[in-house]
């Protein structure tokens, strides 16, 4: 019953955005599982859900292992905090970033496993992205201004 549960749970909140326990707690009920916000809690835990900025700005339960989806919300988040300027030369991306922000922006940013994107450096304070055309690099160079004149 626990096994089915945990799977219930993890197509959950791969399904729905899904910011509470006690909504959580809903939909299982809703799915036919009889539990208590206790159980749930400890689901919570032993399945190592975490809670990600969406996109959208609100916090939701995630996966910890899940790729892209989950760690958006942490590579825009860093991204508006640290970065700094964005250019772009054929198919390079150049991101200035404050000093010593580079490497998490840049782990941040392998870890959405962009299709269009070939690889990335990061030194101390800037980022290099290899796209595989000039036009995508111009692209992301565009994308990633406006998460910097947003602030």
């Amino acid at each position: 019953m626990k096994t089915r549960r945990h799977t219930k749970i993890l197509e959950l909140i791969s399904e729905y955005q899904v910011d509470t326990q006690e909504e959580l707690l809903r939909r299982l009920k809703d799915a036919g599982f009889d539990v208590t916000q206790a159980t749930v809690s400890r689901d919570i835990k032993e399945l190592r859900l975490v809670k990600i900025l969406s996109a959208d700005g609100k916090y939701r339960y995630a996966n910890n292992q899940e790729p892209s989806r989950d760690i958006s919300g942490i590579f825009y988040s860093l991204f508006e905090d640290s970065a700094i300027e964005v250019d772009n030369a054929m198919n390079l991306v150049v991101i200035k970033c404050l000093t010593g922000m580079a490497n998490a922006v840049c782990a941040a940013l392998d870890g959405l496993r962009w299709e269009k994107v070939v690889g990335t450096v990061a030194g101390d304070d800037t980022l290099l992205v290899i796209t595989k055309t000039p036009e995508t690099a111009l692209e992301l160079k565009e994308d990633l201004k406006k998460l910097i004149s947003g602030r």
